[in-house]
């Protein structure tokens, strides 16, 4: 797969010979912080589909995946637990960790805030958090996309049409999104030379790249799919 970035140039003879040998092109935000298009062309390979489509369908292998992401958000595997469950307690996980997050970063924070029509009318901690987790979002979406696997079949998240999109970027709320949103809301509290959303775009594209988060993503994928765990 190529990754296009802002302001690449490209000839009619990069799609034949990208089509002829099987790699994917995909235009992405400046490094790798958003992802506009994925075509469904790629190279002749749906092991993964299938066994993610495999597990997804059967009721006892579908919990299973989904209490082995729990297990990686919250460190232990719950014994037995129902979904339903597992969502109560990590929820309530979440919000400590984020109370946690923002005292080490010396952030102000009144607690998680997000209103879906007035997004910016939130405190800056939260539009950071806001725009962190879209970053996540597009990065398990090329995750996804070199993987091959299928967007749609999620084993937490099942209505969005992104839903196993929405299951990866979750893996990575603790080790990314919330650094990120808080490292760039201190930055900005620190200067306000640009936007939160600048801020968090730029904060996120080093860490992406410093700690090779896409890389890691597709390996968990692997991991997820093909251990079954």
């Amino acid at each position: 797969m190529i990754l296009l970035g802002p302001g690449t140039s490209i000839t009619h003879d990069v799609f034949r010979l990208t089509a002829s040998h099987g790699t994917a092109l995909i235009a992405i935000g400046e490094d790798g912080v958003r992802m506009y298009s994925a075509q469904p062309l790629g190279p002749d390979w749906s092991a993964l589909a299938r066994k993610q489509t495999a597990l997804w369908a059967d009721k006892e292998s579908r919990l299973y995946i989904a209490r082995g992401m729990y297990a990686r958000r919250m460190g232990e595997l719950y014994p037995n637990e129902e979904i339903a469950v597992l969502r109560g307690m990590e929820g309530a996980r979440a919000r400590e960790t984020y109370f946690l997050m923002a005292r080490k970063y010396g952030i102000p924070w009144k607690g998680r805030i997000y209103d879906r029509k007035n997004p910016e009318g939130s405190d800056i901690p939260n539009q950071a958090l806001n725009h962190a987790a879209t970053v996540a979002y597009a990065a398990a979406s090329i995750a996804v996309a070199a993987t091959r696997t299928i967007p749609q079949i999620g084993f937490i998240h099942e209505d969005s049409g992104q839903a196993f999109v929405l299951d990866i970027a979750d893996l990575f709320r603790d080790t990314f999104t919330l650094p990120v949103a808080f490292g760039a809301s201190k930055e900005y509290f620190r200067e306000q030379s640009v936007s939160i959303e600048r801020q968090v775009r730029k904060f996120a594209g080093v860490t992406l790249k410093r700690r090779g988060i896409i890389p890691k993503m597709i390996d968990v994928i692997k991991e997820l799919l093909e251990d079954g765990a």
